[in-house]
């Protein structure tokens, strides 16, 4: 990922909605000063100074963002908070692994851990790693029940 790159192209279009943001600021208190009678009591100045303050408000968050990512040496921070080397890491699932979610789906999305030992005739450790490795994935979450794990299908 390119953050340096990313972070200038949400600069640029953050320096983009201030201009337009500083454009429709004039034009509207041009109007405001032809259309209102009242003076500095019309409402219509405390409701531009809101929406001016609101956007304002929104382009400086922007830039803040846009310059965290300009700046950041490290992806390794990207990386804790987006999760994506744990995304990267999922390799396809064995044909084990594949045999064991098709039964969990076909006994809608929930089985008994003894129930998939029986079915598949493998025995109970390799079954329990298999699960394991599974839940490690997050395909799947097992919960204890009395003396056996209820094996649930993640959506």
């Amino acid at each position: 990922m390119k953050t340096k790159g990313i972070g200038i192209v949400i600069l640029g279009m953050a320096i983009l909605m201030l201009s337009l943001v500083i454009m429709f600021n004039r034009a509207l208190t041009q109007i405001v000063n032809t259309s209102c009678s009242h003076g500095d009591t019309c409402p219509m100045w405390g409701t531009l100074d809101f929406y001016t303050n609101l956007s304002l408000g929104l382009i400086i968050a922007i830039i803040l963002i846009g310059l965290f990512l300009v700046f950041l040496k490290d992806n390794s921070v990207l990386n804790r908070l987006f999760n994506t080397e744990k995304l990267k890491s999922h390799k396809p699932l064995s044909l084990e692994e594949s045999q064991i979610i098709k039964l969990i789906t076909e006994s809608n999305g929930s089985i008994f851990q003894s129930e998939i030992v029986e079915k598949t005739n493998m025995p109970k450790v390799k079954i329990s790693r298999i699960l394991d490795r599974l839940e490690g994935h997050g395909l799947i979450e097992r919960k204890r029940r009395g003396m056996t794990n209820m094996v649930l299908l993640k959506h």
